[in-house]
């Protein structure tokens, strides 16, 4: 048997078992898109912010769900946030459908199960986490702690899919420490991460995988 054979013989050992072991059809676009929400999501979230600081209004936070929404910035930010993470979410899953239906491969799979369980237990913890700052009104610190629990997440969950999705963890991570020594930029970091590492890698997965 030829040295060809042998290489191909073992790089389709190779693919079984990573289709076995790993979650390969997510879509690299999906990362692209939830990055662009991510930015237009900032942009809005800055507007809100500017125009809440022009007219003098203050943090409502306390009073979130009290308070008429042309005066409740956070509540606005809030929505924001919530319709970013709905499209991000949204635009993810069809994509990954389409992506596994062109491959002949089903989404709900022993893989893609172990990838959502292991994106979701640190995804959990740090939504509790951050529901812990927002009670001691620690706000600075709620855009760190949602770049370092997002990170955690994706590292952690990195082992069952494309192994891209480790580093866009490791960038997140890295950006949420760093934030913590520039609190009241926030929303720059979180655009950053959330935006623009989404984007770079999202764009790499699509190239490297998607094509």
């Amino acid at each position: 048997m030829s040295t060809d054979k042998y290489l191909e013989d073992i790089k389709e050992i190779k693919s079984l078992m990573n289709k076995s072991t790993r979650f390969i059809s997510l879509s690299g676009m999906s990362g692209v898109m939830a990055g662009i929400y991510a930015l237009i999501g900032s942009a809005i979230g800055n507007t809100i912010i500017k125009n809440a600081q022009r007219s003098g209004q203050r943090d409502t936070l306390d009073r979130l769900f009290s308070t008429a929404w042309d005066q409740n910035p956070s509540l606005q930010i809030l929505v924001v946030a919530f319709a970013v993470l709905v499209m991000a979410v949204v635009t993810a899953f069809l994509l990954t459908k389409a992506k596994a239906a062109k491959h002949n491969q089903k989404v709900w799979t022993k893989p893609s199960i172990r990838l959502v369980i292991h994106f979701m237990v640190p995804l959990t913890i740090g939504a509790f986490f951050t529901l812990a700052l927002l009670q001691y009104n620690l706000i600075g610190l709620v855009a760190p702690a949602m770049l370092v629990f997002y990170g955690l997440a994706c590292i952690n969950a990195a082992q069952y899919t494309l192994g891209t999705v480790r580093y866009l963890g490791l960038s997140c991570a890295i950006l949420g420490l760093i934030n913590t020594q520039f609190i009241g930029y926030g929303l720059y970091f979180w655009a950053a991460g959330f935006g623009i590492c989404h984007i770079i890698y999202g764009a790499v997965m699509y190239h490297k995988y998607d094509k």
